[in-house]
C-alpha cells in the first residue's frame, strides 16, 4: 500500500482502490481543453449536476446537435465508401486533430462535393439506360418492319401476277376503288420494352381491352437490361403494338402505364433508322466516357475520405462526449466559470492537478482551474487497478455483482480457485495442451485480434484467453496427478510400484499383483488404470478430494468474512457470525475432512457415512471397528454440542445488539446547538440533522437474522454436497475419455484395415475436439463459476456496490456508436 497522496495505483486487488469525492471549478475558456486532459487521463467520474433540466435547456446543446449533423455526415460517407468498395483505414501520416468549426466545414464540403457527384452520376445513368434501351428498341423494331416490308414486296407481286391474268373491263376500276379504300386506312404503332415477367399478362390485357383490334410482336433481349426504376437487372422484351384509332391508342398507353413498360418513337423510314442508330451509338459512348470520369473522380474522392475516416471519426466521438460531460456541469454565469463534482481515486489526486494547471496555461486563462475535497457520506464507487491478465478473473467475479467500496474482493482467490476446480473436472494432460496450444495462439496474436471486430463466440475466447491459459496450465497438472493422457496411463516419474507375482498376473485384475518397489511418487499409480478396482479407488479417491476441497474454500470464505468486519470495524459480526459460523462448519464437516485424512494415513477400513450419521443419531453408542483414534467418541460429543450452541449464537444476540447500538448512536439526536444570527449561512448550514435514517426496526432484523441463520445451516450441508460436482464431472469426463480411446480408436485399429483406421481417427479427433475438448469445457467453466458464485462468495461476499465509471476517451472506440 502507498500513502494517499501517491500518484500511483495500489494495485491491491484485495481491496479497491480508496476513492474520495472532489469538486472542479474551471474558468469558461480553459472548460473544453480541462475536460479533454480529463478524458485522456481517464480517472474521473462526473456527476450530473443538471438532472432536473432537459437535453435541450443545457448549455451546450447546440454544441450536441452540430456533432450529431457530422455525425449522420460520417454515416452517409461510410454507406458511400461500403456501396463502392471501399474500406476505412487509419492513415499512416496522421494529422494534428482541428477544431469543431474547421471538422464541420470540411465534412459541409466533402458532403456537398459527394452528393453533386452522385446527383450528376444518376442523371448520367439514367441518360444511359434510356439511350441503351432506345438502341435496342430501333434494333430490334427495325427487323420488326424489314421482315414485314419483305413479306409484303412477296405478297405485292404475287398479287400484281394475278391481277394481270384475271383483268376484265371493269377490273381497273374495281382496282381503283380498292386501292382508293387502302389509302384511307392508316394504322399506328408503339414501340418499347417490357419486363419479361410481365410479357404474357401485358399481351392478355391488350388483346381484352381493345378486344383484339391490335397486333403485337414481341422480341426477347439476349442480356439483361437495367431497369430504370428499380436500378436492378431485369430481363425484357422489345414490342411493337400495331393499332387504329385514338381511342385504342389511349388505352395502350394507359396499359404501357401500368405495366412499367417504357415506351419509345420510331420511324418507319429506313434512311432515319440508321441516323438514328449512328446518333445514339455515339452519344452512348461520349455518356461511358463521361461516367466513367464521374466514377473516378468519386473514388478518389472517397478514397480520400477513407484515409482519414477513422481520425475524424474518433475525434468526433471525443467532442461529442467532451460536450455531453460539459452539459453535466453546473454553469455560473456571473463569476465565468463551471462547477463539476465526482468521484476519482486518492492517487490520481496529483494527476488531475496537474492536467488542469495544463489546460489553463494553454487557454492563456488568468485564472486557474480549482480542485478541492468535498466531504460527504454517499457510498464511493469501486474501482480496482486490474491488468490484462487479472481484468478477465474480475470480470467473473464482476459478473455475480460489484464489490462494496472496500469490500474484500473474491477476484484474488479467483485467479487460482478457479482454474483449478476447472482442472479438478477436466484432469486429462493431454486435453490440457490441446487447451493450452489455442490459449497461446490467442495469446501470441493478441495485437493483431484486439484491433480488429471478431464474432461473438471468438470475440469471448480472445476475451477470457489467460483464463484459458490458466484452466489449462491447471488441467496438465490434475491430469498428471490423475496420470491420464486422452484417457492413457504413463509411467512418466518412475516405474509403477506394482509387478505380478506370478506369470498369470495380468493386468485384468489387482490379483496377484504385490508391490515391488516404492510408492509411485506422484499422482496415480498406472497399474490402477484397466483393473477391476480402478472405478472404486478412482471413486473413493475424487469424492473425498473433493470433499476436502470444498470445505477448504468455504472456510476461506468464511475467514474473508472475518476480514470484512475486522476492516469496517464491525466488532458484532466478529463475535456472532464469524465465530458460530466457523464453529458448526467445522464441528460438522471440518470433523469429515479430519476422519478422511486419518482414514488415508492410517489405511483404516471405517465406515466414514456411519460414523457422521450416528454422530447425529446415536451420540453415545460405541464406535467399534470405526473407531479411527483414541477419544474420537468424547470429541464427537463436544463437536455436536458446539455445533448446536452455534444455531442460537448466531440467531439470537445480533439483533439485540444492533438494537443497542442503534440507540446509542442515535442518542442525542433530537438537541441541536444555538448559533450566531449574523451568521446565517452558518446557521443554515449546521441546522440541518446529522442523520435522517429511519427508525430501528427489530422485528425486520430479526427476521432477516433468522432467514441468515437458516441459510447458513442449511447451506453448511447443501454446499458440502454441492462441491461433490468435482467429482461426478471428473469422472464422467475420464470415462468419456475412454470411451473414445478403446470404442473408436483402438477398435479401429484392430480391424487392420486402413481405410478404416483413417475413419476411426478422423471420428477419434472430432469426438475428442466436439465433446471433450468444447461441451465438456464448457460444462466444468460453468460448474466452476457456480462453486464460485454460490458455495464461495455467499460467505462474505455482499456484491451491492457499483462501478466507477469514468469519463475515459478508451471507452469511446469499444462502446460508443455514431
Amino acid at each position: 500500500m502507498v500513502n494517499e497522496g501517491s500518484c500511483f495505483p495500489t494495485m491491491d486487488l484485495l481491496r479497491s482502490e480508496p476513492m474520495q469525492m472532489a469538486q472542479l471549478i474551471i474558468p469558461t475558456e480553459s472548460a473544453h481543453r480541462a475536460i479533454s486532459y480529463l478524458g485522456n487521463l481517464g480517472l474521473f467520474q462526473f456527476i450530473d449536476l443538471n438532472v432536473d433540466k432537459s437535453p435541450f435547456q443545457r448549455t451546450y446543446a447546440s454544441q450536441i446537435k452540430r456533432c450529431g449533423e457530422m455525425a449522420r455526415r460520417l454515416r452517409l460517407f461510410k454507406d458511400q465508401m461500403l456501396k463502392a468498395g471501399v474500406s476505412p483505414s487509419m492513415s499512416t501520416a496522421r494529422e494534428d486533430n482541428v477544431d469543431l468549426e474547421s471538422l464541420e466545414v470540411k465534412l459541409e464540403e466533402l458532403e456537398a462535393d459527394l452528393l453533386e457527384i452522385n446527383a450528376n452520376n444518376e442523371k448520367l445513368k439514367h441518360t444511359y439506360n434510356e439511350l441503351s434501351e432506345y438502341k435496342l428498341v430501333q434494333e430490334k423494331v427495325g427487323e420488326f418492319f424489314s421482315s414485314a416490308k419483305n413479306n409484303a414486296v412477296a405478297q405485292q407481286r404475287k398479287l400484281e401476277v394475278q391481277i394481270t391474268v384475271e383483268r376484265s373491263i371493269d377490273s381497273p376500276l374495281l382496282l381503283e376503288q380498292e386501292e382508293t379504300s387502302a389509302k384511307q386506312i392508316k394504322l399506328g404503332f408503339i414501340s418499347g420494352l417490357v419486363s419479361r415477367e410481365k410479357s404474357v399478362p401485358f399481351e392478355r390485357i391488350l388483346f381484352r381491352a381493345t378486344r383484339g383490334n391490335v397486333f403485337l410482336k414481341q422480341a426477347v433481349v439476349d442480356h439483361s437490361v437495367l431497369d430504370l426504376s428499380s436500378e436492378e437487372k431485369v430481363h425484357k422484351n422489345v414490342f411493337v403494338v400495331f393499332y387504329s384509332g385514338e381511342s385504342v391508342k389511349s388505352k395502350i398507353l394507359k396499359i404501357c402505364d401500368a405495366f412499367g413498360a417504357n415506351r419509345y418513337p420510331f420511324s418507319d423510314d429506313l434512311s432515319k433508322q440508321l441516323q438514328t442508330i449512328t446518333e445514339v451509338s455515339g452519344r452512348l459512348s461520349e455518356l461511358k466516357t463521361t461516367i466513367d470520369a464521374g466514377l473516378l473522380h468519386r473514388s478518389t474522392l472517397l478514397q480520400t475520405i477513407a484515409d482519414h475516416y477513422e481520425q475524424w471519426s474518433l475525434q468526433l466521438k471525443k467532442e461529442k462526449s467532451i460536450y455531453h460531460t460539459l452539459n453535466m456541469l453546473s454553469i455560473n454565469v456571473t463569476k465565468k466559470c463551471l462547477l463539476a463534482e465526482g468521484w476519482c481515486p486518492v492517487f490520481a489526486t496529483s494527476q488531475i492537478h496537474k492536467v488542469l494547471q495544463q489546460a489553463t496555461v494553454e487557454c492563456s486563462s488568468q485564472v486557474e482551474a480549482i480542485f478541492q475535497v468535498l466531504e460527504t457520506k454517499e457510498s464511493p464507487p469501486t474501482y480496482f487497478c486490474t491488468n490484462k491478465f487479472t481484468s478477465a478473473f474480475q470480470e467473473i467475479v464482476d459478473a455475480y455483482g460489484i464489490a462494496k467500496y472496500r469490500e474484500a474482493n473474491p477476484g484474488v482467490y479467483t485467479i487460482i480457485t478457479f482454474p483449478f476446480l476447472f482442472a479438478v473436472m477436466f484432469g486429462d494432460w493431454g486435453h490440457g495442451i490441446c487447451l493450452l496450444l489455442a490459449a497461446l495462439y490467442l495469446v501470441i496474436r493478441e495485437k493483431k485480434f484486439s484491433s480488429q471486430k471478431l464474432g461473438d463466440i471468438m470475440e469471448m475466447a480472445f476475451g477470457g484467453r489467460y483464463i484459458i491459459m490458466m484452466m489449462a496450465l491447471f488441467s496438465i497438472y490434475t491430469g498428471l496427478i490423475y496420470n491420464e493422457f486422452f484417457s492413457v496411463p504413463f509411467e512418466l516419474f518412475a516405474p509403477s510400484a506394482y509387478g505380478c507375482r506370478d506369470s498369470s498376473c495380468g493386468d485384468a485384475s489387482t490379483i496377484g499383483l504385490i508391490k515391488v518397489r516404492d510408492t509411485y511418487p506422484f499422482g496415480v499409480d498406472p497399474k490402477w488404470h484397466g483393473t477391476r478396482s480402478e472405478l472404486p479407488f478412482l471413486n473413493s479417491l475424487k469424492m473425498k478430494m473433493s470433499i476436502l476441497l470444498g470445505v477448504s474454500q468455504m472456510n476461506l470464505g468464511i475467514i474473508m468474512s472475518y476480514y470484512n468486519a475486522k476492516y469496517f470495524e464491525n466488532d458484532i459480526n466478529i463475535w456472532y457470525q464469524f465465530v458460530p459460523q466457523m464453529i458448526f462448519l467445522n464441528s460438522m464437516f471440518g470433523y469429515l475432512s479430519l476422519l478422511i485424512i486419518v482414514k488415508w494415513s492410517t489405511g483404516s477400513q471405517a465406515d466414514l457415512y456411519h460414523i457422521l450419521i450416528y454422530m447425529f443419531l446415536s451420540p453415545t453408542d460405541d464406535l467399534g471397528e470405526n473407531q479411527l483414534f483414541f477419544g474420537q467418541q468424547l470429541l464427537q460429543l463436544v463437536l455436536l454440542l458446539l455445533a448446536l450452541v452455534a444455531v442460537p449464537w448466531m440467531l439470537v444476540p445480533k439483533p439485540f445488539l444492533l438494537q443497542k447500538q442503534h440507540r446509542e448512536r442515535h442518542q442525542g439526536q433530537s438537541y441541536s446547538l444555538l448559533f450566531n444570527k449574523d451568521d446565517p449561512d452558518e446557521s443554515e448550514s449546521q441546522s440541518v440533522p446529522c442523520d435522517t435514517d429511519d427508525e430501528f426496526d427489530f422485528s425486520e432484523v430479526f427476521v432477516h437474522q433468522l432467514i441468515h441463520t437458516i441459510e447458513f445451516v442449511l447451506g453448511a450441508v447443501s454446499n458440502t454436497a454441492s462441491y461433490l460436482r468435482l467429482w461426478a464431472l471428473s469422472l464422467a469426463h475420464s470415462e468419456l475419455s475412454s470411451v473414445f480411446y478403446d470404442r473408436v480408436l483402438l477398435l479401429a485399429w484392430g480391424y487392420n484395415n486402413t481405410v478404416i483406421l483413417v475413419v476411426g481417427i478422423f471420428v477419434f479427433i472430432f469426438a475428442t475436439v466436439g465433446v471433450l475438448l468444447l461441451m465438456e469445457t464448457l460444462s466444468a467453466f460453468l460448474h466452476a463459476l457456480r462453486l464460485h458464485w454460490v458455495e464461495f462468495q455467499n460467505k462474505f461476499y455482499e456484491g451491492d456496490g457499483y462501478k466507477f465509471f469514468p469519463f475515459s476517451f478508451t471507452l469511446l472506440t469499444d462502446e460508443d456508436d455514431l
